[in-house]
């Protein structure tokens, strides 16, 4: 495989000349042309979830954009439309069935809360679509018609428990989230972990809805309950007003542990550095990885997005998904939906910014899991990572 170019890097136009016949490779009425291939961009970039899933638009035009510049797909430029899901999950359910059914899209890179992932789900099974998402999530899920490029409950909330229960000493838990699918059934997951695996126990456990800025009230409850760990399970926008809320109560987070699964740098980037400085993220990627890959990508990215501009787990994972797809397409040979899931199990990404993934059999990533602790600057040091990749398991015995 060639190595990863830079963003804008011209090449000729010949690239694109030693196309397989459309015929060929499109047996199925999808949107590819002798020239071109049209995938689709689904995220929120209006919303609560806008502060989230901005960055991982960004990530997929990047990917998109060195993809071309090395040549395409097949011999293909890749072509996209982008629809705004607004941070309502019918909304992403209408975007998802107009890009498959009208826009007849390849594939498509989106969504982020499990909320709007479950409201799409069934419209790519029933229209044999492929989607490419992007979010950590709580597991529990496979499909034929997904990529899981984040990571499920085994790799980041069983694996940020234990971390923090060795590290720590930590016998009390507080759980905290924002009140949808994914944080209820991660805490769930986390709550019999707690109790049965580390035989430790949880004090409180509390959820709001998105967009909720009051924090005070379970603040209150943190200070006196006092729990070895606060555990945040809190999503877009809302974390702005926790952390800050948070701060201003007298609560320093390099004195009381706080493990997130759901705070990236994208969010530090509203909530402020000074805000969150000394609490944990358990994550696979953080911004300050220092690997060849990820300081050409933080490069790359920086170059396309501007200098200002951060990179959380997620926008990277979703910097996977087209490059994923790409290498899957040309593995199978075909833009075929049912090829291109068939052709999945052990398609590797030797450039990706984290180090290396590999798509499991079950549609998810075998990738490392690591913790990372926020500096005032707004990213994180990385203290901890595995030694190996995990293997996902996202039906893991004893927590459904």
């Amino acid at each position: 495989m060639a190595a990863m170019p830079f963003a804008g890097l011209a090449m000729p136009r010949t690239a694109f000349a030693q196309a397989p016949a459309t015929s060929a490779v499109n047996t199925t009425g999808l949107a590819v042309t002798d020239t071109d291939v049209t995938v689709g961009i689904l995220h929120s970039v209006t919303g609560t979830m806008a502060i989230s899933e901005t960055g991982s638009v960004q990530a997929e035009k990047l990917a998109i954009e060195q993809i071309n510049a090395e040549g395409g797909v097949l011999g293909r430029k890749i072509k996209f439309i982008q629809e705004d899901g607004g941070s309502d999950w019918p909304t992403f359910a209408e975007k998802a069935k107009k890009l498959l059914v009208n826009d007849k899209c390849a594939a498509v890179m989106g969504c982020w809360t499990s909320a709007s992932r479950k409201a799409v789900l069934p419209v790519f099974e029933q229209y044999n679509g492929m989607l490419y998402y992007p979010t950590f999530y709580e597991g529990l899920e496979q499909s034929k018609n997904v990529i899981y490029t984040g990571q499920e409950a085994t790799q980041q909330i069983l694996a940020g428990l234990d971390w923090v229960a060795k590290e720590k000493g930590a016998k009390t838990f507080y759980l905290l989230g924002s009140d949808y699918i994914w944080p209820r059934t991660s805490n769930k997951i986390a709550r019999k972990h707690i109790e049965n695996k580390l035989k430790t126990k949880v004090v409180g456990e509390e959820y709001f809805p998105l967009g909720h800025t009051q924090f005070n009230s379970v603040i209150n409850k943190i200070k006196l309950t006092k729990p070895d760990v606060i555990y945040a399970i809190i999503v877009g926008g809302s974390n702005v007003a926790f952390y800050k809320q948070l701060k201003a109560a007298g609560i320093d987070l390099n004195k009381q542990t706080l493990m997130t699964i759901s705070v990236t740098e994208d969010e530090i980037d509203g909530i402020g550095g000074e805000n969150i400085a000394g609490a944990y993220a358990c994550m696979k990627y953080f911004q300050s990885l220092d690997n060849a890959n990820n300081k050409q990508f933080v490069s790359a990215f920086k170059k396309m997005w501007g200098d200002k501009t951060v990179i959380g787990d997620v926008t990277q994972a979703a910097y996977l998904g087209p490059w994923l797809w790409k290498l899957t397409v040309e593995k199978a040979g075909s833009f075929d939906i049912d090829k291109v899931a068939e052709a999945s199990a052990g398609v590797e990404f030797k450039q990706a910014p984290e180090g290396y993934v590999k798509i499991h059999p079950n549609h998810h990533l075998w990738s490392k899991t690591r913790v990372g602790r926020a500096r005032p600057d707004g990213q994180y040091d990385v203290i901890y990572e595995t030694a190996e990749l995990m293997e996902p398991d996202p039906f893991p015995k004893g927590y459904q």
